[in-house]
């Protein structure tokens, strides 16, 4: 575990607020859900902004990585998208899109004095990518991401390879959290290392997705990397990922001009896995290089080992 850190935070107090987002015209004011872990002075010169992917919240991040990231010294903060968590929205579920989702998050970004590192997982990958085509960020870090080319190639591989594993997945989106079994949750986002009672306290506290971001993912609001705003980009994907494969990781490097790193040994719930500190350091190794002028827009694909 991190100096400084328990597993609730330790001396990294927890805040959550709750922040008022007008949706529009004509339409009411849209709360969401800010949780935020802050050293008592930040050392660091950017705030970092957490982007939850599918069927879970700003909770996920809570576990490990904002206590993790304010003991180095950062602001952190994780919203939950609208229809998620303890945000407004669940009522409305499925009429949110992706679009719905970058306005949450340019909403919360918009409040920083200082433009954030946007670190997005999944889902929340693909939102910080749109994100980067509308709104100049200090950095964009994409973990275990919905590639450019969206969820085809993803879903496609899973119904011929697994596809027991995709008919749970699609009976989850239908009933809810329920069906998300110990044994579908371990083969689906975590590790064969993931013990029992963790996979079950986790997989209690998914949720159902928007279908219409679904769609969105598959079709109709995928990213133009040509239009995203060029700044100093990670690529990290899951060694043991069953949804994204290092290919697809390469894929979204390559278009964005990212470094790409895999993290060994860990599933796409990496920020969940037992082996979770493994992710935690590569990011705040690549953020140091950042902060020390190593890293640069356009920077390439590195290694990826």
């Amino acid at each position: 575990m991190h100096p400084g850190q328990s597993g609730n935070g330790g001396r990294y107090p927890v805040f959550h607020h709750w922040f008022d987002h007008f949706a529009g015209l004509g339409s009411s004011t849209r709360t969401l859900e800010v949780i935020r872990r802050s050293p008592l002075e930040p050392s660091r010169p950017w705030p970092l902004l957490f982007v939850h992917g599918a069927y879970t919240a700003a909770w996920c991040w809570d576990e490990h990585f904002l206590p993790y990231f304010a003991a180095l010294g950062y602001d952190a903060q994780a919203l939950s998208l609208r229809g998620h968590g303890g945000s407004d929205g669940k009522g409305s579920l499925h009429l949110h899109g992706i679009g719905d989702y970058v306005e949450d998050v340019e909403s919360v970004v918009d409040g920083f004095d200082v433009p954030p590192v946007v670190i997005g997982h999944s889902m929340g990958g693909l939102i910080t990518q749109k994100l980067m085509e509308r709104h100049a960020l200090s950095a964009a870090v994409l973990l275990a991401s919905v590639p450019p080319s969206g969820l085809s190639g993803s879903a496609m591989r899973l119904s011929v390879a697994k596809p027991f594993l995709f008919s749970r997945m699609s009976l989850m989106q239908t009933t809810g959290p329920a069906a998300m079994d110990i044994d579908t949750a371990r083969r689906v986002v975590f590790s064969e290392t993931a013990d029992d009672a963790l996979v079950r306290r986790h997989a209690q506290r998914m949720q159902q997705e928007s279908q219409r971001a679904l769609m969105d993912m598959t079709l109709f609001g995928l990213p133009f990397p040509s239009r995203a705003r060029r700044v100093p980009t990670l690529v990290l994907s899951a060694g043991d990922d069953v949804l994204f494969s290092r290919e697809e990781g390469e894929e979204t490097a390559r278009a964005y001009g990212a470094d790409f790193q895999v993290v060994p040994g860990i599933a796409h719930a990496m920020m969940l896995e037992p082996e979770w500190e493994r992710a935690a350091a590569m990011l705040a190794a690549w953020l140091q290089q950042l902060e020390a002028g190593g890293v640069r827009a356009e920077a390439g694909t590195g290694s990826g080992d």
